[in-house]
C-alpha cells in the first residue's frame, strides 16, 4: 500500500504541478499530459496505441493499452480516465487523480495473465466545451468500438477519486437524496445506470469488502444532475453497461474546476484503498 500511495502522488504531482492546466488553450501542456501517460504504461511493458483525430487543425489523441485475454479474449474490460482540465485549473482531483489511478491499475496488472481482454485508456478533451459532444475523446472511442462490433462487458470511469473529509455536513446531494446518505465526505461514490444493475452491483460489492473507505451507491436514469457527468456517459449513449467511480466532485469538492485544485488537497492513503479495491473487482468481473 505504501508504494501505492506514493505512486499515486507522483502521478498526481507530475499532471497537476509540473504540467499544469492541460486543455486545448494549453495544447502543449495537454502533449506533455500525454507524453507522460504513455511513457509511464511503456514503463510497465505495455505497448501503447494513440488513437488520434483532428480538432481544430491539431492532432489529440486517446492514450490506450490492452491485456488480451487469454480466454474470452473477445469480451472487453474498459477502464477509463480523461487526462485533460478545464481552463484555469490544474485539475489534481479533476482528473489527474482518475488517471493515477488508472497507471496504477497498469502497474498492477503488469505481467498477469487475464481471461477477458482488459483495456485501460486516457481519454482526451471530456471537460467543456466537447463534453457531450463528439469531439470528446470517450466518444470518438465508442464510435470506434461500435464500428468494430466490440464486445464491452463493462466499462468503468474513474472520475475524481482524491478528495475525502471527515467534516460533519461536507456532503452534498441532488435535491431529495440527502435523506438517504451520509452527510460526511468520506466515502468513494459508485453511479450506474438501472439498465445495468448485475455489473454495478458486483463492482459495488467488492470495492466494500476489498477497501476501507466506506462505499455508496446510485443506480439512476438521468435527470439527476452529475450521474452523466463523465466519460461513463459516452457508453451508456450507444448501449454498453457503465459505471462511474467517483468522490462526488462538486458535490463535496470545494476545489471543484478552481485554481485550488491542488496536489495538497488530495487524500493519498484513502485514493490507494480505492485503487487496491478496483484492482480486485477488475479480477472479479474477469471472472
Amino acid at each position: 500500500m505504501e508504494i501505492l500511495e506514493k505512486n499515486l502522488q507522483e502521478h498526481v504531482r507530475m499532471l497537476s504541478s509540473e504540467i499544469g492546466e492541460r486543455n486545448m488553450g494549453r495544447y502543449e501542456n495537454l502533449q506533455s499530459a500525454a507524453r507522460y501517460i504513455e511513457g509511464i504504461l511503456k514503463r510497465h511493458g505495455y505497448a501503447v496505441e494513440s488513437q488520434a483525430y483532428r480538432l481544430e487543425n491539431r492532432d489529440v489523441r486517446n492514450i490506450i493499452v490492452t491485456i488480451p485475454g487469454n480466454h474470452s479474449y473477445d469480451k472487453t474490460i474498459v477502464v477509463g480516465a480523461h487526462y485533460d482540465t478545464v481552463e484555469g485549473s490544474p485539475g489534481a482531483d479533476d482528473n489527474a487523480s482518475g488517471v493515477a489511478g488508472v497507471l496504477e491499475l497498469a502497474r498492477l496488472f503488469s505481467g498477469q495473465e487475464v481471461s477477458k481482454t482488459i483495456k485501460l485508456i486516457a481519454f482526451v478533451n471530456e471537460e467543456a466545451p466537447y463534453f457531450l459532444r463528439r469531439q470528446m475523446g470517450s466518444q470518438h472511442y465508442v464510435r470506434r468500438a461500435k464500428e468494430q462490433n466490440e464486445k464491452i462487458e463493462v466499462m468503468v470511469s474513474l472520475e475524481m477519486i482524491g478528495y475525502y473529509t471527515d467534516r460533519e455536513r461536507s456532503q452534498y446531494y441532488p435535491p431529495g437524496l440527502r435523506f438517504f446518505y451520509p452527510d460526511t465526505g468520506n466515502f468513494i461514490g459508485v453511479v450506474g445506470h438501472l439498465k445495468f444493475l448485475s455489473v454495478y452491483r458486483k463492482i459495488k460489492n467488492v470495492l466494500r469488502k476489498h477497501s476501507s473507505v466506506p462505499v455508496e451507491s446510485l443506480a439512476g436514469v438521468g435527470g439527476i444532475r452529475g450521474v452523466d457527468l463523465s466519460d461513463h456517459a459516452s457508453f451508456w449513449r450507444e448501449g454498453y453497461p457503465a459505471v462511474m467511480i467517483t468522490d462526488t466532485a462538486f458535490y463535496r469538492n470545494p476545489n471543484y474546476h478552481a485554481p485550488s485544485d491542488t496536489l495538497e488537497t488530495l487524500d493519498y492513503r484513502r485514493m490507494a484503498e480505492v485503487v487496491k479495491g478496483l484492482y480486485h473487482a477488475l479480477i472479479s468481473l474477469d471472472q
